[in-house]
């Protein structure tokens, strides 16, 4: 499948008592770039994030996020700072016998004093942490796969359709191309009875100019490089992959072909011909920029 380096994809799960969040999203770039944005505490697993990506992506300027946060409770141990609670039961009956008042102290009383209880967190495991973090990230980035082969689809689709154009075009200037050169015979016959008048016109010497005009106009090269092109763009294709870099030179190709075609004509309707052809071509390389 061809894909698109424009992406996103998406996955939020409640694993582990945890809850992990990672979003992906992907612009053109010439090469592969990796950013990622994650809790200061598991900056240690942007190198792992980056290593799943990369497993599947080979283009495209990628920015990962990644939420993480434990699920309340669930990573918690909540114990009694007993020598605090007691010193507080001490002190208040110590003040109770002096004043001669009434006890009436209540474990609900000692409860509310500060730091009587220890509000812990459980240790993590690196490794556990990441092999949750690394479910929710695969099927964020299976998501944004799926949506780069879709946009991708849709790319060559389009290429292929402009292609097929090229081809048309290409038929067309083959066919007036040698037209263009009886026109230039004519015209050129023309304009010597013009100036000889009734003098005898050299013919050898018209068929030798039209010989040498034939020669500079000729685009037959080009026409049979031009559908060499065509048939690399549907082998390129066939075989699916990151194939960007190889479609960006192929239209570069086409390009330098119909820019040599243009050089050489002068009939207005070939004129024609080569703008509506240069402009499939710049359509198409618009397109292959999009293109991993």
């Amino acid at each position: 499948m061809v894909r698109s380096m424009t992406g996103y994809g998406r996955s939020q799960q409640q694993l582990g008592g945890y809850d992990i969040l990672v979003e992906l999203k992907s612009v053109n770039h010439r090469y592969f770039e990796f950013a990622c944005k994650t809790p200061r505490m598991y900056g240690y697993l942007e190198d792992k994030l980056k290593a799943l990506v990369s497993s599947q992506v080979s283009r495209g300027k990628i920015q990962l996020n990644l939420y993480l946060q434990a699920i309340q409770g669930q990573d918690t141990h909540i114990a009694v700072d007993r020598a605090v609670a007691a010193g507080y039961v001490q002190a208040l009956r110590g003040v109770q016998q002096e004043l001669q008042v009434r006890d009436d102290l209540s474990l609900c009383d000692v409860a509310r004093f500060p730091d009587v209880f220890l509000v812990q967190r459980a240790q993590e495991d690196p490794q556990q942490v990441w092999q949750l973090v690394s479910q929710v990230a695969a099927a964020a980035l299976e998501e944004f796969c799926t949506m780069r082969q879709k946009e991708g689809a849709r790319m060559a689709e389009d290429i292929t359709c402009r292609a097929t154009r090229v081809g048309q075009l290409v038929d067309e200037i083959e066919v007036l191309s040698p037209q263009t050169v009886q026109a230039y015979r004519q015209r050129l016959q023309a304009k010597l009875q013009e100036i000889l008048e009734s003098r005898q016109i050299d013919e050898a010497r018209i068929l030798t100019e039209a010989a040498i005009f034939a020669d500079k106009v000729a685009v037959d090269e080009e026409v049979v490089r031009l559908r060499s092109h065509i048939r690399s763009l549907e082998e390129i294709f066939a075989a699916g992959g990151a194939v960007g870099r190889k479609l960006d030179f192929l239209v570069q190709e086409f390009n330098r072909e119909a820019n040599t075609i243009g050089s050489k004509c002068s009939d207005m309707a070939v004129t024609k011909l080569v703008v509506e052809l240069k402009s499939e071509i710049e359509k198409m390389r618009e397109q292959v920029q999009n293109i991993e």
